[in-house]
């Protein structure tokens, strides 16, 4: 299998995602993050769209994004987020285990995701994620493998202030297993939210690596059944 092809492709795909302005129908806003979906083109469920505001330079947002080091410490829908094979500097797979949500009607999902970060023009960048079949870490029966579809972050500095940046963040999510669609679309917006403001809480005491090398951030929006 070619990872660094699909990494590639799919960071292509969520550029397209950012760039698509059509369709979009707004699910929740709070506290200035507005989530919104449309109908995914991938399986039968949602694309969904996060947008916020991070009081961080887009250098150090997409250093905290793409790290995969202290995820589960700022990240509280993870349990497990490891890395576990490294295609390059830009490119690695990772396992990662979520909590349950929705008082325990979702319960836990795992994932095996292709993770890529990706530099463009004007200080964006875009750490994309995907899930791949990796033969090392096979489907257990402890948990229901879950699939993500084009996932991502666009990071970029906000015009207005560079020393802030522009958060944007697709997710569709496959959770899988028996799941009535509703719980999802009731759940997920609330979640995502969650997300960001917990990687708001987390960047504040996270240091950034020295240079310009990255190795995580993964769009792990997920939860379980």
């Amino acid at each position: 299998m070619d990872y660094k092809a699909i990494a590639q492709q799919t960071a292509q795909e969520v550029l397209g995602y950012n760039q698509d302005t059509s369709g979009w129908k707004v699910v929740k806003i709070s506290k200035k993050i507005t989530v919104s979906s449309k109908a995914s083109r991938k399986f039968l469920g949602n694309l969904y769209r996060v947008e916020g505001i991070i009081p961080e330079s887009t250098f150090k947002l997409s250093d905290f994004l793409y790290q995969p080091g202290n995820r589960v410490t700022w990240d509280k829908a993870l349990k497990v987020y490891n890395m576990v094979h490294r295609i390059d500097s830009d490119t690695f797979i990772c396992h990662t285990i979520t909590q349950s949500f929705a008082m325990g009607s979702i319960s836990p999902r795992d994932f095996i995701d292709l993770v890529y970060i990706k530099r463009c023009e004007g200080n964006m960048d875009i750490i994309s994620s995907k899930s791949v079949d990796f033969p090392e870490y096979p489907p257990s029966s402890n948990y229901v493998r879950g699939y993500n579809h084009p996932c991502g972050y666009v990071c970029s500095p906000l015009k207005e202030n560079p020393a802030y940046s522009r958060l944007v963040m697709f997710v569709q999510t496959e959770m899988r297993g028996k799941l009535s669609p509703s719980i999802i679309e009731k759940t997920m917006p609330s979640n995502l939210v969650s997300f960001v403001l917990n990687a708001k809480d987390g960047i504040k005491t996270h240091r950034a690596p020295s240079g310009r090398g990255r190795h995580n951030g993964h769009p792990s929006f997920q939860k379980k059944k």
